[in-house]
């Protein structure tokens, strides 16, 4: 998400357009323009944008609703394939999931009906065709919503349908194992898709690794906070590191780079109070733009999150994905600097904890580094 453009804030959450998208719209222009002139390249972009405003107030439903519940959205993220909206959590309370979920296709219902309503024309699934000439803009994008709804609500992951379908079994088992079914579900479903696309559609191709690889992903993740439940800060954190003062040049990170496997760097001053991160590619930045005099205090990352070695690795994870930040810090009881929490590292932890259960009993005492 990193080749992100934002276009603007609403409601606290702010919408970027992914530099995938222009060259999408651009690719567009052009394969309506060759085919059948500047008026249908016109038309044809409009008609995306429309589209991808539609897929934007989707993304808004689940936002607003999800505010209810006390999870926040950062930011939208506006894709080729539709709109990802980045939530702080999901909540585990399936009832909650389940009408956050369920908001999405509810707009574009919505939006279906009120352009009918416009134009007295039935919005129909087969009448979907971006290049049908005869048909109205208008009655095309009612079509598109209806499809839009109907399509998001196939029970796969990432498709609310997958969200919805994981809520429902969470009424009858625990969130992981729901995850994990409705996971499999999603993947015997991106099979089919890409069975389909072998037949002649391509696209249903690109749909199919889409929808199996965010199932696999949104089991992990699952997975993951299943682990995270129980565990304190002080079971993941690294305290070995390699630190660097607020004066410290980037020559001298460049050559602690070299030497260590270590990520990120901890900037802490002398009362031992962490100021900021460097990472590996802050450093290399820094030396390509010809700044091996900077000092570290110049160019690090600052503001970053600390916890107390005693607080949760889900609140850690919580401030991770909130921050969107490398890692975040660890300080004692009088606010000096102790240690790094990371992803890499509870990931490393909880990778042990496993492997290690295999042969240890449930109560052995938990590892830290």
């Amino acid at each position: 998400m990193t080749w992100s453009i934002p276009i603007g804030r609403f409601y606290g959450t702010t919408v970027r357009l992914h530099v995938t998208f222009l060259l999408f719209l651009i690719w567009i222009g052009a394969a309506y323009g060759m085919r059948s002139g500047m008026q249908a390249a016109i038309d044809g972009v409009l008609l995306i944008l429309a589209v991808f405003a539609c897929v934007v107030l989707h993304e808004f439903g689940h936002v607003l609703v999800a505010r209810r519940y006390g999870v926040r959205t950062p930011d939208i993220t506006l894709l080729p394939i539709g709109g990802v909206a980045r939530m702080t959590h999901i909540p585990e309370q399936p009832t909650q999931e389940l009408l956050i979920a369920l908001a999405g296709p509810a707009v574009n219902l919505v939006i279906a009906a009120i352009l009918y309503g416009i134009t007295d024309t039935v919005p129909h699934l087969s009448g979907v065709d971006f290049q049908d000439p005869g048909v109205g803009l208008i009655p095309r994008l009612s079509s598109i919503n209806l499809f839009l709804a109907v399509f998001n609500l196939i029970p796969a992951f990432p498709m609310d349908g997958g969200r919805v379908l994981r809520a429902l079994l969470t009424y009858r088992m625990d969130y992981a194992r729901a995850t994990q079914l409705a996971a499999s579900v999603g993947q015997g479903i991106a099979f089919l898709f890409g069975f389909l696309g072998l037949m002649g559609n391509p696209l249903l191709l690109f749909i199919a690794l889409f929808v199996y690889l965010g199932a696999a992903g949104e089991a992990q993740g699952a997975l993951f906070r299943q682990l995270a439940h129980g565990m304190i800060v002080a079971d993941v954190m690294t305290t070995r590191l390699e630190m660097l003062s607020p004066d410290s040049r980037m020559d001298e990170a460049a050559l602690r780079m070299i030497h260590t496997s270590q990520q990120e760097f901890p900037v802490v001053d002398g009362q031992g109070k962490l100021c900021g991160l460097l990472t590996h590619a802050t450093i290399l930045q820094a030396m390509h733009a010809g700044k091996a005099d900077a000092m570290a205090a110049d160019v690090m990352m600052s503001d970053i999150a600390c916890l107390h070695p005693y607080q949760t690795v889900d609140e850690a994870l919580r401030l991770l994905e909130e921050n969107q930040v490398p890692a975040i810090g660890v300080n004692d009881a009088q606010g000096r600097f102790i240690g790094l929490i990371s992803r890499a590292n509870i990931g490393e932890i909880m990778t042990i904890h496993i492997l290690r259960d295999k042969n240890r009993p449930a109560s052995a005492l938990p590892l830290s580094r």
